[in-house]
């Protein structure tokens, strides 16, 4: 792993507030294992053979950032993902100064980590494009408040959208893109300072000639969100903690809890979405952060419910197939590898960075 100074937390800086899928877990104490601890006690995973075998075990791969978020992987087989540094609570070393955010890029083949970006923009949810460029999705607390796309060969990277009907967003979560290359992504609000100017929190379509629209505001607090492979349903999660900034609610603070589900929308060619239901409804717990899919169309999810978290591999009915626990930290994102390492799933979780070989194999749009 990389040596260096050890990001921190200073937990007099974050108040001991309420449930959250970014980064506490149900109503009541700050759970300081979803910030800066690494989990230790993973148990046998369990579920189908075909999906999982029950002698896998996740692999600790890096543990030395704030909070990950955001794990992909670039078609070249590099591992990208979110330190989401939040500036209440997040130091370096002993700087007295907040940190600003990074992207970090893992290399499976010398197992290194290096800091790919910063600041990032707060970026969270990351994704690659069938031509090999990141969209990375920058939330708020000092960050871009947009979506962008970065050209990897060059570095150059462009605005896909920052307002919207003259606006900023809330802060962008997720991402996900379809065949057609039209970029989905959630905007909801977790943290920060700034000014909430949207009338909703709500997942938008960002179309290859620029145009962007709202397509879904019945959602509640929209997280992660995963196009299935056939293209036909759009899955998205909502794990709403009822707050605008957590960090800002004090230890007697109480919020009135909105949906923890994933939700299954019917997504037609033009992009448009249709007949919510609820595929999976994790209440009166968290639900999940990220999702991803294998090559069946099973849904992976990142489930930070408080009392058994983990990975949770769902059929597209919403049966539960498998489940790999993840110890005493909260999973955030998962990612499947590329090529020979197709059945490898990343996680990030806490502070962490981890791997587990899975019997299935990744869904992955295909490289131009």
């Amino acid at each position: 792993m990389h040596a260096r100074r050890r990001a921190q937390i200073l937990p007099n800086l974050i108040p001991a507030s309420i449930g959250l899928c970014l980064a506490l877990t149900t109503l009541g104490a700050f759970n300081p294992s979803a910030f800066g601890q690494t989990a230790t006690n993973f148990v046998a995973p369990t579920g189908d053979p075909a999906i999982i075998s029950a002698d896998a075990r996740l692999e600790l791969l890096f543990d030395d950032a704030c909070f990950t978020e955001g794990v992909t992987v670039a078609p070249d087989g590099q591992v990208y993902f979110s330190d989401i540094t939040f500036t209440g609570g997040c130091r370096f070393g002993d700087s007295p100064l907040p940190q600003a955010g990074i992207i970090w890029r893992y290399d499976p083949a010398s197992a290194q980590a290096s800091i790919f970006r910063s600041p990032s923009g707060m970026a969270n949810g990351l994704k690659f494009d069938t031509s090999g460029n990141l969209i990375a999705a920058e939330g708020a607390d000092f960050g871009g408040r947009k979506v962008t796309i970065t050209d990897m060969s060059t570095g150059r990277a462009r605005i896909v959208t920052a307002l919207y009907e003259g606006q900023p967003y809330n802060a962008p979560n997720d991402v996900a893109i379809d065949l057609q290359g039209r970029i989905y992504f959630t905007d909801p609000r977790y943290l920060g300072h700034e000014p909430v100017m949207q009338p909703t929190m709500a997942v938008y379509r960002a179309d290859p000639d620029g145009t962007v629209t709202r397509i879904i505001s019945d959602a509640g607090k929209p997280n992660g969100l995963l196009v299935s492979p056939d293209q036909s349903r759009l899955y998205v999660v909502s794990n709403d903690n009822g707050a605008l900034d957590f960090t800002r609610l004090g230890d007697d603070e109480a919020t009135q809890r909105g949906p923890m589900v994933i939700w299954a929308y019917d997504l037609a060619e033009d992009g448009t979405t249709s007949n919510r239901r609820e595929f999976v409804n994790y209440a009166p717990f968290d639900s999940a952060g990220g999702l991803a899919a294998d090559t069946n169309g099973n849904v992976y999810a990142a489930v930070r419910r408080a009392d058994a978290p983990g990975i949770y591999v769902y059929n597209v009915e919403g049966k539960e197939l498998a489940n790999i626990p993840t110890g005493d930290v909260l999973p955030s994102n998962l990612a499947f590898g590329r090529g020979d390492d197709a059945n490898l799933l990343y996680l990030t979780a806490g502070n962490a960075l981890y791997q587990i070989r899975m019997e299935s194999e990744g869904y992955q749009l295909p490289s131009q």
